[in-house]
């Protein structure tokens, strides 16, 4: 009896569910039939469109895949229905069928008008819309509910990438006449989440604060409002978790580990906790180092290349820095795809380690081409030029390091790099990519000015040091005032030859009238010309050659100096001299713009034997740049002069060497060190020694702009005048902090400072600013 009950319970239920599946059946068909009834196949006699108000009809019927005289079919209904709803313009669509018309009914998107925002402040407007009309949301487009949800949620993540993790953002749609609306993006951004706490958990070897100090990231302190250093980031975090890594690898902990990284928010989404926890292993001491794989026959070479030492402990920036060194040297040979890797033999019982590093320097490539991108003014053969790697030779990666330096030491770029790319089908060829970012190379000035003493003057400075992206420079300067009347014109071809002989002329009057000591002012007029040759005799050494004339005018005054006055009593308001120029430099920096590495030497001399001055002029400078850890710089700077008579006249002593001020010896008043004339005129000397040295940090929150820079600097040297003893008891030195900044006028300083040694009748001017100078 049971088991009839339950045969006929099945029963029931079976024709239950076929019920449940006739009435789904049906209620499909019938939402298909709202859409494209189903109707046996005809011939289309017409076909008209309704509900159109913007769009264009040849945009409806350009997707329809069925003309007037074609068959309609279902099929064709529905792939009809497809495409119309692809186009993004339409809210619904329907095709409703007429006897032999095909009518298709359209309702459009409403048209966005216009979009607003409220409440914004971390974000630009004009780049969030131009970032919102790139994802399809704009003025003049079609309004789409779910881009702006997917904008809305990208909204968020910007803002969580700012650390305002408490932003709320919601979109308010107005709709207006003309089937369009209005967007309004209501921001919240609320305040900044900001780093409470880094917790560092297993550090046994070392503080807690001395790790925390490798992170940029931290807790608020009083320059968090500047350097943003308690913003969290999870790039960032990652960037500090990897410099944590490197600081154990470099002191031999060769298995640290950073197990798990916690990051905990308040619950009013304020405040931010990060908890590290670490295992650091034990100092593993390096007992071998081993070469394997091919090393070309030159294992001595590459073994004179190793860092560190067998019996040292174990420093990863010492491993990688020697992989570095390696694959430079196999890019010398031309294997520019050559892999060294280092590989680790660990004995943890001793705490020992034999490093063996791995060589395969696979194929040999040649240059295939060489293609410049990024100058937009430059000419390409001003950037070619510099380049001694060649087209059709085998790839020599110091031939591209130097070719790098050369071009960016033009001083037209911000940035210059070289990319390698691989040529398809031919494994045995690369091309290489020369990317510049061209920086403004001209200043232009105009002036004028009033005054009861000069009246009407005008002054006009132009200096461009690429003239129409040739390469060349052109320098033009007057001025019309009485005091200082100037007219300088100066010019230079740096590939004068082929071989890169540079030649330029310089053509200048200058009528001067500086002030002494006690305000009042005397007059001096120069004039002359010169033409300049430099020669390229290797690719680090130039040498100078030169020939110039040059008079030199004093005209009477009642507050010359009474050394201009003495010189003019015996010899005459007027010189004439054609000083010759020889001179010679090197310049190995990694950068004309910025340096960081290298350095730079040269030496030049006047010499004047002909005309009424004879004397020789003596200079001689020296730069170095050493890089440091923490993106520091150390720039140092010495520099010699000594000028003397070679004839029967005494050396003039309006070509005395200055010093004081930036350039020389800073906190000392501009060209004040030296002689000082009974009329209170600073006259300098003929001879000079300065020494200085600046560190370099970068600024914080200084962006993409890196010559932005504070900087310490120590400055000692001094000017000594005939029948003055060079002591070091004479010496001056200066020391205090500045802001350096390649300004689009030149490079630029400010520095405040102190004197360390000094005497009480010297000038001081703790602060100093200069526009064109950089030691």
């Amino acid at each position: 009896m049971s088991a009839v009950h339950l045969r006929i319970s099945a029963v029931h239920s079976l024709c239950r569910l076929r019920l449940l599946l006739a009435l789904l059946v049906a209620a499909v068909l019938g939402l298909g039939a709202t859409r494209a009834h189903a109707v046996e196949p005809f011939v289309i006699q017409d076909i008209r469109i309704e509900g159109l108000q913007r769009s264009d009809p040849g945009t409806v019927f350009g997707a329809l895949p069925f003309r007037i005289g074609d068959t309609y079919t279902d099929d064709k209904g529905a792939t009809a229905l497809r495409a119309l709803f692809a186009t993004g313009l339409f809210k619904d669509v329907r095709i409703e069928i007429e006897g032999q018309v095909v009518v298709v009914v359209i309702e459009e998107r409403p048209i966005i008008a216009t979009i607003s925002f409220v409440g914004l402040k971390e974000f630009d407007s004009d780049v969030l819309l131009k970032s919102l009309r790139d994802a399809g949301i704009g003025e003049g487009l079609p309004y789409d509910r779910a881009l702006i949800d997917r904008a809305e949620q990208e909204i968020k993540r910007q803002y969580l990438s700012k650390s305002l993790y408490g932003a709320e953002v919601a979109t308010t749609v107005t709709p207006i006449e003309r089937n369009r609306v209005n967007l309004t993006f209501t921001m919240t951004e609320g305040d900044v989440a900001r780093i409470r706490e880094i917790r560092i958990v297993g550090a046994k070897s070392f503080s807690e604060s001395t790790l925390l100090r490798q992170f940029e990231a931290g807790a608020s302190n009083w320059v968090s409002w500047y350097t943003k250093n308690d913003r969290y980031s999870r790039a960032k975090v990652n960037a500090d978790l990897e410099s944590l890594r490197a600081w154990y690898l470099n002191r031999g902990f060769l298995e640290f580990e950073i197990v798990s990284t916690q990051v905990t928010i308040s619950p009013d989404k304020q405040d931010i906790s990060i908890t590290i926890t670490i295992r650091e292993g034990q100092v593993f001491t390096v007992t071998a180092i081993r070469l394997d794989g091919d090393f070309l026959g030159r294992d001595d070479e590459f073994r004179s290349l190793v860092l560190f030492k067998p019996g040292e402990p174990f420093r990863g920036d010492q491993v990688q820095a020697t992989v570095r060194r390696f694959g430079e040297l196999f890019g010398t040979f031309g294997y520019a795809f050559a892999r060294v890797e280092p590989r680790y033999d660990i004995d943890r019982e001793a705490a020992q380690v034999v490093v063996t590093l791995h060589a395969d320097p696979q194929r040999r490539v040649y240059v295939r081409r060489i293609e410049v991108s990024g100058n937009t003014r430059t000419r390409d053969e001003v950037i070619r030029r510099e380049f001694r790697q060649l087209e059709g030779a085998w790839y020599d990666s110091s031939k591209i390091t130097l070719s790098r330096d050369r071009v960016d030491r033009l001083g037209f770029f911000t940035e210059v790099t070289v990319e390698m790319r691989e040529v398809p089908g031919a494994p045995d060829q690369v091309d290489l990519v020369v990317n510049v970012v061209e920086k403004p190379t001209g200043n232009l000035q105009i002036g004028a000015g009033y005054s009861s003493a000069e009246n009407l003057t005008l002054s006009a400075s132009i200096k461009q040091e690429n003239v129409f992206g040739s390469g060349h420079y052109l320098g033009f300067e007057i001025n019309t005032g009485k005091l200082a009347r100037t007219f300088v014109l100066n010019t230079n071809d740096p590939y004068h030859t082929i071989d890169g002989v540079s030649r330029g002329f310089d053509l200048y009057y200058r009528a001067s009238s500086p002030y002494n000591s006690y305000g009042s002012s005397y007059q001096l007029v120069t004039m002359g010309g010169a033409v300049r040759y430099g020669v390229p005799f290797t690719d680090k050494d130039t040498v100078y050659f030169g020939f110039g004339f040059e008079r030199i005018e004093i005209p009477d005054n009642a507050f010359l100096p009474n050394s201009y006055y003495l010189y003019r009593e015996e010899y005459g308001p007027t010189s004439n001299s054609f000083p010759l120029t020889v001179g010679w430099a090197r310049d190995q920096r990694n950068s004309t713009l910025l340096p960081t590495d290298g350095y730079y030497m040269r030496a030049n001399g006047d010499f004047s034997m002909l005309g009424d001055m004879q004397y020789i002029r003596l200079n001689a400078q020296a730069q170095r740049y050493f890089s440091l850890p923490l993106n520091l710089t150390l720039g140092t700077n010495a520099e010699v002069g000594w000028g003397f008579a070679v004839g029967s006249r005494p050396y003039p002593v309006f070509k005395n060497f200055y010093g004081g001020g930036l350039g020389s010896v800073r906190v000392f008043q501009q060209g004040s060190l030296g002689l000082v004339d009974p009329t209170g005129a600073f006259i300098g000397g003929n001879r000079r020694v300065n020494a200085n040295a600046e560190l370099y940090v970068p600024m914080p929150g200084a962006g993409t702009d890196k010559t932005l820079r504070f900087f310490g600097f120590f400055d000692v040297g001094n000017v000594w005048g005939e029948g003055q003893t060079i002591d070091l008891q004479s010496l001056r030195a200066s020391a205090g902090l500045g802001i350096s900044w390649i300004s689009p006028m030149g490079p630029l300083k400010l520095s405040y400072g102190w004197p360390i040694r000094s005497q009480p009748t010297d000038r001081i001017q703790p602060f100093q600013f200069q526009i064109g100078t950089k030691f």
